[in-house]
């Protein structure tokens, strides 16, 4: 692998990456009417995509209507209308930028207040201690189910393509459904679906060869997967290595590395069993181990914000740095990087002892410098956290009323 950051990717698929540098998903809780993109994520990807990225991964667009990790969360489905969906595929690629959107179903994680359904392989409840019960307590999913989700993955990724955007990517990571699969603690199915790694995978598996098979030969197909869930008894490295393995077959282009769930918040560098080191790139020690093993090429996400960091990874053998609350922060890191800048972003810790809390009132300040940056206006990384978590609590709110009168008349 190139270890210059500015050097183009050729993907399996036949398409390239501009540079290394992607934008990893964060999850912008920015629907419009309709749970459609509008205006906001329009302004949001063009401002992403002038600042030097080569590869801008949406935040969740969710396939399945009832079943949202929040209400703000955007839904493409096949009742959708597709013209937003053109425009924010051609915003995001207005300044050559390459574009995947991050295909999701949260399948258990999902909050008590929501409408809708509340899916996962068991009917095991999210527990993040005395918070537990404001998650929803699950049912374990039927065969139909798990069919009918599948075929959802499938049809948005054929929509996605459709729409103009250069790939996807198939979220298996940070507890979500696909996740929830993998993992023997949320997964105690006996059928085949549960059991050995094999069977908790299938999922997974049957989700990518028909998202394969339903889009075309040279549009990206990405697989994000936790390198491990951090919980003693969770999915673990070398079930990491194995899946990826599994995968390498199936024409996946890339694997993103991640870590963690909302019981063990390990993207947020606040895991439950302390396994990851208080500095920059999180994972970027389990990712040097899987790099030399690994069949397909490896993204990197979680902490990185300064290059020396970024061409650490690359010299350790990953192929896309992945960043998120940096570029959050400051959109042109990349070109003032390629410009030889020493640009960086530091932002201060969460200092609250609850892990959980801290995750969430952390991503709060993140979302609050993409509200920003949505409408044009420079970001506040000094912004008081607990503040945006109270802010963001109140906005839940007004979008959880919407939601739900959506849903109702669709």
């Amino acid at each position: 692998m190139s270890s210059d950051l500015f050097a183009p990717l050729a993907l399996a698929s036949g398409s390239v990456l501009p540079n290394r540098i992607a934008k990893a998903a964060m999850e912008e809780n920015l629907a419009g009417d309709g749970q459609l993109p509008d205006e906001r994520l329009l302004r949001l990807y063009r401002r992403w995509s002038r600042g030097g990225t080569g590869l801008l991964i949406t935040g969740n667009v969710m396939v399945h209507a009832e079943a949202l990790t929040g209400p703000a969360g955007v839904v493409l489905d096949v009742d959708s209308p597709l013209e937003p969906f053109t425009q924010w595929a051609r915003a995001a690629k207005s300044g050559g930028a390459a574009v995947w959107m991050q295909i999701n179903h949260p399948g258990r994680q999902v909050f008590a207040e929501m409408p809708g359904v509340a899916w996962g392989p068991s009917a095991i409840r999210v527990d993040i201690g005395r918070q537990s019960k404001r998650l929803a307590r699950p049912v374990a999913m039927t065969e139909q189910q798990i069919a009918a989700t599948v075929a959802r993955f499938a049809d948005t990724a054929r929509l996605a393509e459709k729409a103009g955007f250069d790939g996807v990517e198939i979220h298996a990571a940070h507890g979500y459904l696909l996740s929830q699969f993998l993992s023997p603690l949320s997964n105690v199915r006996t059928d085949r679906w549960g059991g050995s790694l094999e069977n908790r995978a299938r999922l997974l598996l049957e989700v990518v060869r028909r998202v394969r098979a339903a889009v075309g030969s040279q549009f990206a197909v990405a697989v994000k997967l936790n390198s491990a869930d951090f919980q003693r008894g969770g999915f673990e490295l070398a079930d990491a290595q194995r899946v990826i393995d599994m995968l390498a077959p199936l024409g996946v282009d890339l694997v993103e590395l991640s870590g963690g769930s909302y019981e063990s918040p390990a993207m947020s560098g606040r895991p439950a069993d302390g396994r990851t080191k208080a500095r920059e790139a999180y994972f970027l020690d389990l990712a040097a181990e899987l790099v030399r093993s690994s069949p397909l090429p490896i993204m990197l996400t979680g902490g990185i914000a300064r290059r020396p960091v970024a061409e650490e990874a690359l010299a350790a053998g990953v192929a896309v740095v992945g960043m998120g609350s940096a570029l959050a922060v400051n959109p042109d890191l990349p070109k003032l990087w390629h410009a030889g800048a020493d640009a960086e972003v530091r932002l201060a810790p969460v200092r609250i002892k609850n892990k959980a809390l801290a995750s969430a009132a952390g991503m709060s300040r993140i979302k609050h410098q993409l509200r920003l940056l949505a409408q044009d206006r420079p970001t506040s990384p000094g912004v008081n956290p607990l503040l945006a978590f109270l802010r963001d609590t109140l906005t839940r709110r007004r979008t959880l009323r919407r939601y739900r009168s959506w849903l109702t008349a669709r």
